[in-house]
């Protein structure tokens, strides 16, 4: 009978495959520029998006609400841990959202794992994009509902899944089709209409997830789920993060009233988790407002990623398709995505190597991410580096 490796044995595994992954350790705020082993370095990896996680009105917030509130919570919601700052955001959410309720997780894996495996059971159906976020995916393979994967954006392909199902022993059940909003890989959009179509035409729920989405694009930061063209009729189910674009931490569902009482009673991980400090909540609540009314930061975004294309098309590279501060550079092998990060860092730029499983085997990359702290000569110097680390790394590995 073969033996299993030992823990030691699979770390060199991943050592051996260059899909090991080590922590860097920050010395400083999130920023334009961020400290890491004492050096000051170009930060194009962070997802704080619209340039808050440091916004000086959100630390005297989260600092004044610290005094009034102190610094746990003490319990989960449904104890005695839900205070008025958390239900001011709640309201304050589904405001912005256009929903009647919004209920607050300490993190947006919670809230999807929560949400599905509350919503779905035995005898349902989810199905779910291919490259959906892990906490989508794991959601569903998790909430004991018969659990399927369509091709990215395929909305073919999904019509077909729940055509199949309808036909069989699986379609008495409630059907859930999930997809992020925003990929947050890739940078590209969900084919958002003709999910609503294919959900409508099937009876089946659909679950959105706004993460990357929330304030960085749409009308006032609304993303792609906009009350104004899709309530909740449309799509059911509204998850977005606080700690991406908004710049603090948690995550909430915005949904119609039973669903969101459906979550208190039933969701697991809101049932038995600690709140989140109430004066997160009160920072949090600072950060809305500056993310609806300052559209400069979503038109900064905006230009810088025409610079960066701009950049890359002078110099004959391959441009991203994505329009948003998600522009990822596929460079297919994973050594290969660690040694451009390396030679990017050498040069006092940080931009992470995603690689599997992260993504599919065949497409590590570099995600390149901007945000509104960055400025034009920020991307002019990343591409200039950029091209010459692909010129370095070719010759090393001899691509070139």
């Amino acid at each position: 009978m073969p033996r299993n490796p030992s823990i030691a044995e699979r770390l060199a595994d991943l050592r051996g495959r260059d899909l090991y992954r080590r922590r860097r350790v920050v010395e400083g705020p999130q920023g334009r520029e961020i400290r890491v082993g004492g050096r000051l370095l170009l930060n194009f990896c962070s997802n704080d998006y619209l340039g808050l996680a440091a916004d000086p009105r959100l630390r005297e917030s989260l600092r004044a609400a610290a005094l009034r509130w102190g610094v746990g919570a003490g319990a989960s919601h449904l104890v005695c841990g839900h205070t008025a700052a958390h239900q001011e955001l709640e309201e304050a959410l589904a405001a912005f959202t256009g929903r009647p309720r919004a209920l607050l997780f300490g993190s947006g894996y919670a809230a999807n794992m929560g949400t599905i495996a509350a919503l779905l059971g035995p005898g349902d159906r989810v199905l779910e994009d291919r490259l959906n976020h892990a906490s989508l995916l794991d959601g569903g393979q998790l909430s004991r509902a018969r659990f399927s994967r369509y091709r990215h954006a395929d909305v073919a392909d999904l019509e077909r899944r729940l055509q199949a199902d309808a036909s069989g022993s699986a379609g008495s059940g409630q059907a859930l089709v999930v997809s992020d909003g925003v990929f947050s890989m890739d940078g590209d959009l969900c084919p958002l209409a003709e999910l609503v179509g294919v959900a409508r035409r099937h009876a089946a729920w659909l679950m959105i997830d706004e993460a990357h989405g929330l304030g960085v694009h749409g009308r006032g930061g609304r993303g792609l789920v906009d009350a104004q063209r899709y309530g909740s009729a449309e799509v059911p189910v509204l998850v977005g993060t606080l700690g991406k674009a908004f710049g603090t931490a948690g995550a909430f569902v915005a949904a119609d009233e039973d669903l969101i009482e459906l979550l208190i009673q039933q969701a697991r991980p809101y049932i038995y988790t600690t709140a989140q400090p109430a004066a997160l909540a009160a920072a949090t609540l600072t950060s809305l407002e500056i993310v609806e009314q300052e559209e400069w930061r979503r038109e900064r975004l905006r230009a810088l990623v025409a610079r960066f294309h701009a950049g890359l098309a002078a110099l004959g590279l391959p441009l991203p398709a994505a329009t948003l501060p998600i522009q990822p550079i596929v460079v297919g092998d994973p050594t290969r995505a660690l040694a451009l990060s390396a030679a990017l860092d050498a040069a006092g730029l940080l931009v992470g190597a995603i690689r599997p499983p992260t993504v599919p085997v065949g497409t590590s990359r570099l995600r390149v991410t901007f945000t509104a702290a960055h400025e034009l000569a920020d991307v002019d110097r990343l591409v200039e580096t950029l091209a010459s680390a692909l010129r370095k790394v070719a010759e090393e590995q001899g691509h070139g």
